[in-house]
């Protein structure tokens, strides 16, 4: 049945068990609730449910418990009297097919993506730069696009830099005002972010998205863990990154509509983190993205402590709901109470905002989409255990999990072709044989006499090296090599609405 088991409503004596539809899958979700509610048992039982239907899973592992689903889980009699309290048949315990992903390459493949990838609108947020600083960098971003040279690594990013402070006076003129104090910002906001170990992200091979929506041979969809504990120490990099990544999914897939089942499912963790410090532009932008991407086959599945922790307008996307406890004890709390009781079809049955704080671990209201799309009434529902470990593994699991991993030989060595570093290394060296050759020209002219023959001989001399007054044609030509070398308007760079680049496959 194209249904995922969540749970079994307890509302009343006779209700019946609670189902997310798969066809609506793609109508994205919320999972809420207090710390140790139980929210990181609940995505476990999404990720199995989407993965045993054949659709592969996305989600960031930020505790290190979430690894649980790639490894069998152990029966007790709690889970079991459970599992035929809710009705589940065929119960047993079974891990998941499973590959790791880590920005550092340390508990997964890397991830990699490029300068060029990332675009200029994420990066900036990436490096915590101000608005005054981001425009400059709009502005080397148009300068590489509109010349075809790739930002692969932060190596490409420092030469462009390099070469815009160098040649600001005429950027400045084509492009708009840069300045050498901003330029130096970037450049010190690059050096913290490459001390903190985010320079690894930059870089080749850069992740085929076609890997993330892999199934093994039995048709399970393959769950994508990315080891977040250390990423989540930098918020910035963390929320950025799977913002970007959310974005390449937006950009790069095809429409397709409302099919069956998910094409991938995707869940952002700590989602708050998305949504703190966010410009408005930015949050439309986020708005854009979560309205459109369910019709390419995506569901976007947001987990938080509080359902107000996502803007009003996204939230409104959310279709799937799942609520854990909340625990009133500040204004704050009692705010977000009352919150998440308005976002609920109200059931007569059940008093929402006292039900939420009375909660037991394991233990939530729910709501899911039923047929046409409609949202049912709130329920209060025993959620279902995992067939999986509800805990970490050991890192002897996890390197035998790897070294089975079907795309290991594609990420696991780094590559370095041919860049902007390369191009404008190369130029500054044929600049300085050309300025070596002007001047030797100019020694050996000076050397020999003038010609006498009307003055020929120096009217040349005058053309090919200038005099004081004017310049003359070889030092015309340095300059302008120095200011276009490399460009190629046919090879421009096509960015979409988050900044990256469109339609690069």
């Amino acid at each position: 049945m194209n249904q995922i088991l969540v749970g079994k409503s307890v509302t009343t004596p006779d209700s019946g068990q609670v189902h997310l539809l798969t066809k609506y899958g793609n109508r994205h979700g919320l999972v809420a609730g207090a710390t140790g509610t139980g929210k990181s048992v609940t995505l476990m039982v999404l990720a199995e449910g989407f993965s045993r239907q054949g659709v592969p899973v996305f989600l960031a592992d930020v505790k290190g418990d979430i690894a649980g689903l790639a490894v069998p889980g152990t029966s007790n009699e709690k889970l079991l009297a459970r599992a035929e309290q809710i009705g589940i048949d065929g119960y047993g315990n079974e891990g998941n097919p499973t590959v790791f992903w880590d920005v550092f390459g340390k508990d997964g493949h890397p991830v990699r993506a490029t300068i060029s990838e990332i675009g200029p609108t994420l990066l900036g947020r990436m490096l915590e730069l101000n608005d005054t600083q981001s425009g400059v960098l709009d502005i080397v971003f148009k300068l590489a696009d509109d010349n075809g040279w790739l930002l692969l690594d932060i190596d490409d990013l420092r030469s462009l830099l390099t070469f815009a402070a160098e040649e600001r006076k005429d950027i400045s003129t084509r492009y708009g005002l840069i300045s050498p104090a901003s330029i130096g910002a970037i450049q010190r906001a690059l050096l913290r972010l490459e001390q903190d170990g985010g320079g690894q992200f930059f870089g080749e091979p850069a992740l085929d998205l076609n890997d993330l929506m892999r199934t093994d041979f039995s048709g399970r969809g393959i769950i994508n863990i990315l080891a977040a504990d250390k990423l989540i120490l930098k918020p910035r990099l963390y929320s950025t990154f799977l913002l970007w990544l959310l974005s390449e999914l937006f950009e790069n897939l095809p429409e397709v509509g409302d099919l069956d089942r998910p094409k991938l499912v995707f869940i952002f963790d700590e989602a708050h983190l998305l949504f703190n410090d966010a410009p408005p532009a930015l949050r439309q932008r986020v708005e854009q993205v979560i309205r459109i991407i369910r019709s390419k086959g995506v569901g976007v599945y947001f987990c938080s402590q509080f359902p107000d922790d996502v803007p009003t307008e996204i939230l409104g996307q959310l279709g799937n709901r799942v609520q854990h406890a909340l625990r009133a004890f500040t204004p704050r709390d009692q705010k977000a109470v009352r919150t998440a009781a308005q976002t609920f079809v109200q059931n007569p049955q059940l008093d929402v905002v006292e039900t939420i704080s009375q909660l037991g671990t394991g233990e939530a209201l729910t709501s899911m989409l039923m047929d046409k799309g409609i949202p049912s009434p709130v329920e209060k529902t025993l959620i279902c255990p995992p067939r999986c470990r509800m805990g970490a593994i050991t890192p002897e699991e996890r390197a035998t999990i790897r070294s089975r991993s079907p795309v290991g030989s594609r990420y696991d060595t780094p590559v370095n072709r041919e860049s902007a570093h390369e191009i404008l290394l190369r130029r500054a060296e044929e600049l300085t044989a050309a300025k070596a050759a002007e001047a030797e020209a100019r020694a050996q002219a000076k050397a020999k006499p003038a010609e006498t023959d009307g003055g020929m001989g120096q009217k040349v001399n005058e053309w090919l090296f200038g005099t004081k007054r004017r310049q003359g044609v070889v030092d015309t030509m340095a300059k302008q090599t120095a200011r276009t070398v490399g460009t190629k308007l046919g090879n421009q760079i096509l960015r979409g609405v988050l900044g990256g680049i469109f339609n690069k496959k």
